[in-house]
């Protein structure tokens, strides 16, 4: 037996907030007989899959499947089965479920599959988180879609969260949206942030687009602050101190990983031969200083052992000291919302 489903408007979290999104559930029952199990449907607010079944049983067996194949099963007594809320399932690439009663050779499978012109999706989805708290999207347009296909771009912290659309769209020369731009946008670590981009066209039915996304892990870090580099007279070295960099979710220094990078500014090839530093902590002796010499110093950073990305953020402007330099410098972060934060350098003056 074949059952087809249409799901005319997806229920998925706020869908009044959402375009349509269009797609079919089919269903096909055990091949020896006619299966009791009828009208299965999924709510995908609560991850709840129920159906109805002519014939009464003591168990019932749920699993629900990814394209990748990975699945979670439930056991109930009854319908509907409830998987964890948190279930991070990307619904374009295709979801199957299966209902079984043990032992009875009874059961009832079925797919979600996105309708729509296959090719229109769009391609190359993307999303990086800068300056703290700006982020920007970007994608392609389907490769088959029609040239009137428009697309918009939703997204949501959890399914607890409302929806959002994007309010600033970056757009090409005919005016179809291919990237979007936010603002104060806060990391959450406890939950993968959900983004869905659907479209619409005159000409055929567009498929929709939708990915989680751990937002810490596409956070560019900005540059350590205050970084500062003291060279004490008639020293064999120089003391970089420097502050974790400013992110919106963890303050813990042993949540970050430094490289330092120090050049001489009058033999820039020999950078090659000096590879980057990496240290733990926000302190450094540079051991090889030479006070004849003048040298260029920068500092990036990146996570470590902590929900924070393991890319290596921004470097920090260049400092120079050495020799030829003779005053506190300062350097002014490039975050608008910190411009009070300072990078200072102290290098005492040299006798002549």
């Amino acid at each position: 037996m074949f059952n087809t489903l249409v799901l005319i408007c997806v229920t998925w979290w706020s869908v009044m907030l959402f375009h349509p999104l269009h797609a079919d559930l089919q269903c096909t029952g055990s091949e020896a007989q006619e299966s009791p199990i009828t009208n299965v449907k999924m709510n995908w607010k609560e991850m709840e899959l129920s159906w109805e079944s002519s014939k009464n049983f003591s168990t019932y067996t749920c699993t629900i499947m990814d394209k990748k194949r990975d699945s979670v099963t439930k056991e109930v007594n009854s319908s509907p089965c409830r998987f964890p809320v948190e279930q991070y399932i990307a619904l374009h690439k295709g979801v199957f479920f299966t209902i079984e009663v043990p032992n009875a050779n009874i059961s009832k499978s079925c797919t979600f599959f996105p309708g729509g012109m296959n090719g229109s999706a769009i391609e190359n989805f993307s999303c990086v988180i800068y300056n703290v708290s700006l982020m920007n999207c970007t994608w392609q347009a389907g490769r088959d879609a029609p040239e009137d296909t428009q697309y918009f771009l939703y997204w949501q912290y959890s399914r607890y969260d409302d929806a959002m659309e994007c309010e600033l769209y970056v757009k090409d020369e005919n005016g179809r949206n291919l990237g979007c731009k936010f603002q104060n946008v806060t990391i959450q670590t406890a939950v993968d942030a959900y983004f869905l981009v659907n479209g619409s066209s005159n000409q055929s039915l567009i498929q929709f687009y939708d990915k989680y996304i751990k937002m810490y892990e596409i956070e560019i870090l900005t540059p350590p602050l205050n970084v500062t580099v003291d060279c004490i007279r008639d020293s064999s070295g120089c003391i970089i101190t420097w502050q974790q960099p400013l992110t919106s979710h963890r303050k813990k220094r042993k949540c970050f990983e430094y490289e330092i990078r120090i050049q001489n500014k009058d033999n820039p090839k020999k950078e090659n031969k000096d590879p980057p530093v990496t240290v733990r902590n926000n302190t450094y002796k540079f051991e090889n200083y030479n006070k004849k010499k003048k040298y260029i110093l920068k500092i990036r950073a990146r996570g470590r052992s902590c929900l924070i990305s393991s890319d290596w953020g921004e470097w920090s402007e260049p400092i120079e000291f050495g020799i030829a330099v003779s005053r506190t410098y300062f350097h002014p972060f490039h975050n608008q919302e910190t411009n009070s934060m300072r990078q200072m350098v102290k290098i005492p003056r040299q006798k002549m």
